[in-house]
């Protein structure tokens, strides 16, 4: 999530909450000033108000003083320092804080690699409602390699963050109803799923939802439709596309190409379906 979406949640929660004490209201003044430096990149003066906050224990400031020093934003990237700061965010409660740390884990940014603690992390950041830890915990549930797979909390999850707008757990929704993974096979419902994230401009949706309009699974067949998508996919380098592509071009006119081609050009829609 960028800065914009830190203020525009920050904005929602001062709305949210109209009786804010006077000191509460001015850790929110300030750091509404922090991310319109930030979004300016003005990360220094951003940086200047973070660090005051941050240690007075303000967990959010220092989720983003970590977030400064693991990204090398207005400071020298430091992975030592990203991690400090992230370790206290993450132990004050802000579960973007806990994202951010398990992702340092996750990834062996400055400690060993852990998946372990990772899945953690990302457990009490989606517990919290973190829309980007409950889809990434989906996805090491699915993948049952990191940890030990559980398909009906991915697909639990996995729901959760899709009602958030997390557009990757969108697609694994309909890859988990075309492969049958913790649910009946469906290939409408998955149809479903990869015509939203399609929209949206996911490439690996897009792929799947040009092949079901080439095959005609859940959706009716319709190869301008299919030829339309896959290309879009192809655009955006979904190598789920390839096997598709010919296939695809062999049953269409010159015509049908062409047509298909200028859709694929056009803007995305808001809705697909």
């Amino acid at each position: 999530m960028g800065w914009r979406g830190f203020l525009a949640g920050l904005r929602r929660r001062g709305a949210e909450a109209p009786e804010a004490s006077a000191d509460e209201a001015s850790v929110a003044a300030r750091m509404a000033q922090a991310y319109e430096a930030a979004e300016a990149h003005d990360y220094q003066s951003a940086l200047a108000i973070w660090g005051p906050l941050a240690h007075q224990g303000v967990a959010r400031a220092q989720n983003n003083i970590g977030k400064c020093f693991g990204d090398g934003l207005g400071v020298d990237r430091d992975s030592a320092l990203a991690l400090r700061w992230l370790t206290l965010a993450a132990e004050g409660g802000d579960p973007i804080g806990q994202r951010n740390l398990a992702e340092v884990y996750f990834k062996g940014e400055g400690v060993p690699v852990d998946a372990v603690r990772a899945a953690e992390l990302y457990r009490l950041a989606a517990e919290a409602g973190d829309g980007p830890a409950q889809d990434m915990l989906s996805w090491m549930l699915v993948e049952g390699q990191m940890i030990p797979g559980d398909l009906a909390e991915a697909k639990h999850l996995a729901e959760a963050a899709a009602a958030q707008g997390i557009v990757p757990a969108m697609t694994r929704l309909g890859m988990m109803y075309h492969n049958a993974l913790g649910v009946e096979r469906d290939a409408a419902a998955a149809a479903r799923w990869w015509d939203k994230a399609a929209a949206l401009g996911d490439a690996d949706a897009q792929a799947m939802l040009g092949a079901a309009y080439q095959l005609g699974a859940g959706v009716p067949r319709d190869g301008v439709a299919a030829l339309m998508w896959l290309l879009r996919a192809h655009a955006g380098a979904s190598p789920l596309a390839d096997s598709f592509l010919q296939p695809t071009f062999a049953t269409l006119s010159a015509a049908e190409v062409e047509r298909a081609r200028k859709l694929a050009d056009l803007p995305l829609p808001e809705s697909v379906s």
